[in-house]
């Protein structure tokens, strides 16, 4: 090999690295799902950057991506009823950062936006709702809960982040005061049930009355149509007979009225010879 040609190959080769860390350092890639935001010598664009590929000037300009995707935190508040009683309540929010706030937000708070602006205020809104009901209240109403604490802490925030929901998913109370609700809730189920038992009581006698007063006018009808009409007494055990052996029985004492048909028994069978 050729002395001289060494030189020029390492020259190929260093130029060759060279060129690959200034077009690295001079573009950059920004993911979907985040914005971009070219900060130079310590000062940040007005603008954002969208997602996609992009040049900057190489070793001055640093790109700092911010994350707009929706996000869920946790936050967790110890909160005081209105009846003074000490509840601890679990939460989830769903939250994003909006593109018109990526810039103010990098610029004016430091670290995840979260911690210092949407988690006191989730807390304070909470505090604020539970404050104005009893601990059994906060117990039966977490969708209340949820959409007071929901606007309170969107009103509080403003635009610079979005809070999409807030989920209460868990609420702890003392095991004292857990067994003080259960109690009073057996009791009023119970009262509940005998509430029922009263009323069906009632109706069911009111129906019997109803009954009864039917029936008796039903029997006061039938006898005054008998008295009216003694032939209808006679119809009557003619649309009853059975087809079977009648017995002659004389309408009246004399023997002058027309003989009555009534039903006897099933008729004896003749003996055998």
């Amino acid at each position: 090999m050729n002395p001289t040609l060494i030189p020029k190959l390492l020259g190929v080769a260093v130029l060759f690295f060279v060129l690959l860390i200034l077009s690295n350092a001079s573009t950059y890639v920004i993911e979907p799902g985040t914005r971009g935001l070219k900060v130079t010598l310590g000062k940040t664009a007005d603008n954002f950057l969208p997602a996609g590929f992009g040049f900057k000037a190489p070793f001055i300009t640093s790109i700092v991506v911010v994350n707009i995707r929706q996000k869920t935190q946790q936050v967790n508040a110890d909160c005081f009823s209105s009846d003074l009683q000490q509840v601890k309540i679990d939460l989830r929010v769903l939250y994003r950062v909006p593109e018109a706030a990526v810039v103010q937000i990098y610029r004016e708070f430091a670290g995840d936006p979260f911690d210092s602006l949407i988690a006191p205020r989730v807390q304070e809104a909470i505090k604020e709702v539970t404050a104005l009901l009893t601990a059994e209240q906060i117990v039966k109403s977490r969708e209340e809960i949820k959409k007071k604490a929901l606007a309170s802490a969107a009103q509080k925030i403003g635009t610079l982040l979005v809070v999409e929901d807030i989920v209460v998913r868990d609420i702890n109370l003392s095991a004292e005061l857990e067994k003080a609700i259960e109690a009073k809730m057996v009791a009023e189920q119970q009262a509940n049930q005998a509430r029922f038992t009263q009323i069906q009581t009632q109706v069911e006698a009111e129906t019997a009355i109803i009954s009864a007063k039917g029936e008796a006018e039903a029997i006061r009808v039938r006898g005054e149509a008998l008295r009216l009409s003694p032939s209808f007494l006679r119809w009557k055990i003619v649309d009853r007979w059975n087809g079977r052996s009648p017995m002659v029985v004389p309408s009246g004492t004399d023997n002058s009225g027309a003989a009555l048909l009534l039903p006897i028994g099933p008729a004896e069978k003749p003996a055998a010879p």
